[in-house]
């Protein structure tokens, strides 16, 4: 049994993190790092709640430790477990630059441990269902790629930190990750990027919105957007092949159901059949269209980390694929600040 302390019961931290941990077989949600309020110990009774680092690292059986804070935080925090010893997951983004992130993977490298990022979109349902038809083979050469995250909140929070000028602030570094990650698993890494990030919403002072263009040989093309005045959402994954294409209207449900404290029991599947994505291919002219069952959940991160950690498996996120998505994080601003193609830069962990 591997015990695990968390720091940080935000959103992040009480929907995403605790209750993927628990369901692990294999690993136990020893302790919560929460600094104020009680709502940790009301959902996980088991598990000591401290208000210090200091405090979580003083408990010697606490051998992994996953960091949900904000953004800004991720790096040191990160540093200061490893240094203690621990093998440490961090929700996405990684860090707030490349350099921090070169400096972390190589603390893990040097200290021989474990270190990931929540690249958790990766294991989408209705994504896994898509890397298995492109896999296979199904669609042909994929051409292009569209990976959308709307929302509609036409107002900000006052207070959030997201939206506080900052390192890591803004929707680019929220949201992109997770569709960077996707399309870097799909396709791999782009030729160049060109990028438009924004914002749209009045009296804002952190982007809300962007566009990522990745650009890959022979015309391949992966479209990345988010925004959060989207009243009605747009398609969430588009897939365009030599052979057809693949359509998912709607976000894997889980989310929501983690966010309003619903625990699947059994499969972690919670789409209806009506909202699968839909294949649909075309052979001597005919149109035949059927739906893609989605498969697959958040529990296989957290999973392939302790198999990680117990010497059974190496890990799925890899320190090359974290810190490509970190280049990509860079590229993208650069290309957006300069209105320019930007290429490929190639950096060693």
């Amino acid at each position: 049994m591997i015990d695990v302390g968390l720091i940080g019961f935000g959103l992040g931290g009480r929907s995403f993190h605790a209750p993927v941990i628990s369901a692990v077989p294999g690993l136990r949600l020893a302790a919560i790092l929460q600094r104020s309020g009680d709502s940790a110990a009301q959902l996980h009774p088991d598990a000591r709640i401290v208000r210090t680092l200091d405090e979580l690292l003083a408990i010697n059986s606490i051998r992994l430790v996953a960091i949900s804070t904000p953004n800004q935080t991720h790096f040191p925090l990160a540093k200061r477990c490893l240094e203690s010893g621990r093998d440490v997951v961090v929700d996405k983004p990684f860090t707030t630059s490349v350099a921090e992130a070169i400096e972390l993977l190589h603390l893990a490298k040097k200290l021989g441990r474990v270190l990931s990022v929540y690249h958790n979109r990766r294991f989408d349902a209705d994504f896994q269902a898509l890397c298995k038809i492109v896999a296979d083979g199904v669609l042909g050469r994929i051409l292009r790629f569209e990976s959308t995250y709307d929302r509609y909140r036409p107002t900000s929070k006052p207070g959030a930190w997201r939206e506080v000028p900052g390192p890591g602030s803004g929707i680019l570094f929220d949201l992109a990750p997770h569709l960077i990650d996707q399309a870097f698993t799909l396709l791999g890494t782009p030729q160049c990027i060109t990028a438009d990030v924004r914002t749209e919403r009045t009296g804002l002072s952190t982007d809300d919105a962007f566009d990522i263009y990745l650009h890959y040989l022979g015309g391949v093309r992966a479209l990345l957007r988010a925004t959060m005045m989207c009243a009605a959402p747009r398609p969430r994954l588009v897939v365009l092949g030599e052979k057809g294409s693949y359509l998912k209207r709607a976000f894997d449900p889980l989310e929501p159901t983690l966010r309003n404290g619903q625990i699947p029991t059994g499969s972690w599947v919670v789409e209806k059949e009506e909202n699968f994505g839909e294949l649909t291919l075309v052979e001597n002219g005919n149109f035949a269209t059927r739906k893609i069952p989605s498969t697959g959940d958040w529990r296989e991160f957290y999973a392939n980390v302790r198999d990680t950690i117990l010497g059974k498996a190496s890990l799925i996120v890899t320190h090359r694929q974290i810190l490509a998505v970190m280049v990509a994080l860079e590229i993208t601003l650069e290309s957006s600040s300069k209105h320019a193609f930007i290429p490929w830069r190639h950096i060693q962990a």
